[in-house]
């Protein structure tokens, strides 16, 4: 019923509205938990994550992230439906004193990461995906955007149709392209594997060729099903 649909879920530390049930963790992105739920006012499955507003830098991260995928409209880009205070209202005029903010957006089959374990991709797959990775890229960068965490684990499949869509913009920047970008990397949070030479070099000077370095990096682990430039302990990250 309608009053059932308005009744508030709370789950996982998620407060939703009634209109998402069956909620299942999906993981962890870099900035908040994900869980998939069904949408029961249209029947599909969506992934929400939840972005935890805690002090004036988590606001300023979860502001920036929501900002920047609501802007990001593309078949190689994971679409995002709607964002949402708690308790599934709107969102308010000043979004800063909430406690949380939830995305709600598509729900991919699977990921690259998990694909991979299985073993190299073949060659036919791998070219196909890859474009799909490419196109994603150009129209993120067109629009000034830097990835800045592209990895297999941030980028979804729907294995059946074969299609590739770029997600998890919590490390993703705005750049202007008129002026050189300055400023330091997120310390703790990015995958070493994947990051050029040059911004674990010179972490407070970066372009859009980060992105493209670790897209190389992801093609040569569908190839060879191997990683790259894999350290001997576990995933480290730039500072």
């Amino acid at each position: 019923s309608a009053e059932q649909n308005d009744t508030p879920l709370f789950l996982h530390g998620f407060d939703l509205s009634g209109h998402f049930t069956d909620l299942r963790p999906l993981g962890t992105g870099v900035t908040g938990l994900v869980l998939s739920a069904v949408d029961q006012r249209n029947g599909q499955r969506v992934a929400i994550k939840k972005l935890v507003m805690r002090d004036a830098v988590t606001v300023k991260h979860a502001l920036r992230e929501v900002k920047i995928t609501q802007r990001l409209c593309h078949e190689n880009v994971v679409q995002v439906h709607e964002v949402l205070a708690p308790y599934g209202r709107p969102l308010p005029q000043d979004p800063t004193q909430l406690s949380a903010l939830y995305i709600v957006q598509e729900c991919m089959e699977t990921d690259m990461a998990r694909l991979l374990e299985q073993g190299p991709l073949p060659t036919g797959h791998t070219t196909l995906l890859f474009y799909q990775l490419l196109r994603g890229l150009k129209f993120i960068h067109s629009a000034n955007v830097l990835h800045r965490d592209l990895k297999p684990a941030n980028i979804f499949i729907n294995t059946d149709q074969l299609l590739l869509k770029i997600g998890d913009f919590g490390l993703a920047r705005i750049v202007d392209p008129h002026y050189s970008h300055k400023g330091y990397l997120s310390e703790g949070l990015v995958t070493k594997w994947y990051c050029s030479p040059r911004l674990l070099l010179s972490p407070n000077n970066y372009t859009k060729a980060i992105d493209m370095w670790a897209a190389g990096c992801i093609l040569a682990e569908m190839l060879t099903g191997r990683m790259l430039f894999a350290g001997l302990s576990p995933p480290k990250y730039c500072h």
